[in-house]
């Protein structure tokens, strides 16, 4: 287990770019040690230099959340070079063309999202719950959306509540689910499980439309990463608290 000296050590899903890679900055810029999880070497060996040259101690690791081998690979190489997670961000999600409202929704493009950010993120946490639990107060992070909202979804006044993309929305409330269930059985542990909305931000994701950019929008999960004690099992923004 980790000491109240060594730094804290991070791993973020889909750090190389977006708001990943501004998790990644913001919880290295409070001298943890990031791990930035990506799948293309290029780019996550490129985002790991440009963090390094801040005096971040970040570095790459090689990570697809839709395969089993590669998450098992990046669970011992942490292992083997660290002993412990204090910090698990599953940020890596995507959207696909396709999705859309439920009588018109491709089923391909439902599963292609669901394999990522929902199958991704439980098989990475499954993977990386033993490490986890070496470290004093291991913290989990899921980065949700309020369009994951059922309370949301079913209220008209809601200002997105015409964004119906029955894959995309469905797999935040899935994801929901995650972050409730395990902080229930973890609530023995010392590790704490969040789900945290970063808003509508401009990145690949969204076609670079948003209210926010991603530095603005790593502010709320980067907080919830590095926050000590606090409750788990929530569902929050960057202001406040957000209905299930």
């Amino acid at each position: 287990m980790n000491t109240p000296t060594e730094p804290r050590i991070a791993l973020v899903t889909g750090a190389n770019k977006g708001i990943g890679y501004e998790i990644s900055r913001q919880i290295g810029q409070a001298d943890a040690i990031v791990l930035m999880g990506a799948r293309n070497a290029d780019r996550g060996q490129a985002a790991a230099r440009a963090l390094a040259e801040e005096g971040i101690a970040a570095s790459w690791l090689p990570l697809d959340v839709t395969d089993a081998q590669s998450i098992a690979a990046a669970a011992a190489q942490i292992e083997e070079e660290h002993g412990r997670l204090d910090i698990l961000v599953n940020n890596a999600g995507t959207g696909a063309a396709g999705d859309g409202a439920p009588s018109t929704a491709s089923l391909d493009a439902v599963r292609q999202v669901f394999e990522t950010n929902v199958f991704g993120a439980l098989a990475v946490t499954q993977a990386m719950l033993p490490l986890l639990r070496c470290s004093e107060a291991g913290r989990i992070v899921n980065l949700s959306s309020s369009l994951g909202s059922l309370t949301l979804n079913g209220d008209p006044s809601w200002e997105a509540y015409d964004v119906k993309l029955l894959g995309y929305n469905s797999s935040k409330t899935a994801l929901n689910m995650l972050t409730v269930q395990l902080a229930a059985e973890l609530r023995d542990s010392g590790i704490t499980v969040q789900s945290v909305c970063p808003g509508l931000t401009a990145t690949d994701l969204t076609g670079h439309t948003g209210d926010r950019l991603p530095a603005e929008a790593a502010m709320a999960p980067a907080r919830a990463a590095l926050a000590e004690g606090g409750q788990s099992g929530h569902f929050a923004d960057a202001q406040g608290e957000l209905p299930w």
